[in-house]
């Protein structure tokens, strides 16, 4: 196990530790070795007080590769470090990667991916695409983007058209950070585990005993058009659900009228899965081209009352709507008239208190609408709602707290404020 550890200098280095007993399928216990630790120390051209979190270790050419997150003044670097032997390592002599203006880059994670199994990291090919992930210290979200490792070159460009930073992809458009992902053997899945920091106050966290949660890992694959990641919650979370609801009857969202999911049962934990049918697409208003930034695009339409649209889930919801989280849907045509999604969850109205952090969050969804249908995903714990649009295209996590809206006081709505009608054809949990 590689990480990061601080010196009497409070230098950052990079160490490993083996397990105390291999044989334990926990692996609870762990030595560090004498020999060979520290693994990784910062040389002059490296700034020691940035300098962390080393990858999972690939092969290559004969050598084992990791990558450690660091900047140089402005510019975001991934440091290459190769081993024979994995105890003893040598930095190449320029980075993997680097983008000027990006920050300091933490959790940097790079791995091969296909569009229909899982990939050992080790894995290489002439047709085989890369992922190189870093989480940005200066936005604290993860970024990552498609392209070509050349390992006979050590170095890894993106594919083109693709932004290589701050507007760039990302795994989540919510709170989410600091992910790292690995590769399952067994199933042939790779899967990334993402932080959720805090938003209530400090006094909040040491009241509770603790702060931050992994989220519910999650499958990654390319998607077919080889422009992004597609996620999906990892199937053992099924195991989980205490009973299942299906409403399968279509139902017409009439405007301004919310209709309440899942009668009897909490809405405090939940799996929620919902489809829309949206009848005519025509009526969509103009997308303006200018609009590049959508979580800037979702508070601007927000008290604006669209044709299609806002539609989508109201969760932990109070019965009078006091306190819910919304995560919606607008659709807009662009002058060649395919479809813009937007996406945004807005946390203003999730809970009565006042001293926590209620951002609206906004990203687009990459479909194009040919079968007029839309999903939506939630996943639903008390303070954290995961959602995941269109099968796993975009995801936007929320860490909201509410006062009124807790355990059985806890509901799901759908709804529509759009003038369009819009159907829901389906809900299950």
């Amino acid at each position: 196990m590689y990480y990061t550890g601080i010196d009497a200098k409070e230098e950052q280095l990079q160490n490993y530790a083996v397990p105390k007993d291999p044989l334990d399928p926990y692996l609870r216990e762990w030595i560090k070795p004498k020999e060979g630790n520290p693994m990784v120390v910062p040389d002059n051209e490296i700034n020691g007080s940035s300098f962390r979190d080393p990858t999972t270790a690939w092969q290559a050419n004969g050598y084992w590769n990791i990558l450690v997150g660091s900047r140089k003044n402005d510019i975001g670097v991934a440091y290459l470090f190769k081993s024979k032997d994995q105890k003893t390592w040598v930095k190449v002599a320029h980075p993997l990667h680097q983008v000027p203006g990006t920050g300091n880059w933490e959790c940097p994670d790079f791995y091969p991916v296909s569009a229909k199994t899982g990939l050992d990291a080790s894995v290489q090919g002439k047709d085989v695409k890369h992922v190189l992930k870093v989480s940005l210290d200066a936005t604290r979200f993860d970024y990552y983007t498609i392209g070509t490792y050349f390992p006979d070159q050590d170095k890894y460009a993106s594919d083109r058209g693709l932004a290589d930073g701050w507007d760039g992809l990302r795994f989540d458009y919510g709170n989410f950070y600091a992910s790292k992902s690995f590769f399952d053997p067994v199933k042939n899945r790779r899967i990334v585990w993402g932080w959720s920091n805090e938003s209530d106050t400090k006094q909040d966290d040491v009241k509770k005993g603790w702060a931050g949660i992994q989220l519910i890992p999650r499958t990654v694959l390319l998607d077919p058009s080889g422009k992004q990641l597609v996620q999906w919650p990892v199937e053992e979370i099924e195991t989980l659900r205490g009973g299942k609801i299906d409403h399968m009857g279509t139902q017409k969202l009439e405007t301004g009228k919310p209709v309440k999911l899942y009668h009897g049962i909490t809405g405090a934990q939940a799996d929620v899965e919902v489809g829309f049918s949206i009848p005519n697409l025509d009526k969509a208003e103009p997308f303006d081209p200018s609009w590049k930034d959508p979580q800037e695009l979702c508070f601007k339409k927000k008290s604006v009352r669209g044709a299609i649209g806002p539609f989508g889930l109201m969760v932990l919801a109070s019965e009078k709507l006091e306190e819910f989280t919304p995560v919606y849907f607008r659709i807009f045509k662009a002058k060649d008239n395919k479809p813009v999604v937007l996406m945004c969850s807005d946390e203003q109205p999730s809970t009565l208190k006042t001293d926590v952090y209620r951002p609206m969050y906004g990203a687009f969804v990459d479909v194009d609408l040919a079968d007029k249908k839309l999903s939506l995903r939630s996943l639903i714990d008390h303070s954290v709602v995961e959602n995941f649009a269109a099968y796993g295209k975009t995801v936007i996590s929320n860490r909201v707290y509410p006062t009124v809206a807790v355990f059985d006081n806890a509901h799901v709505f759908a709804f529509n404020n759009g003038t369009q009608p819009i159907t829901l054809e389906h809900a299950c949990g």
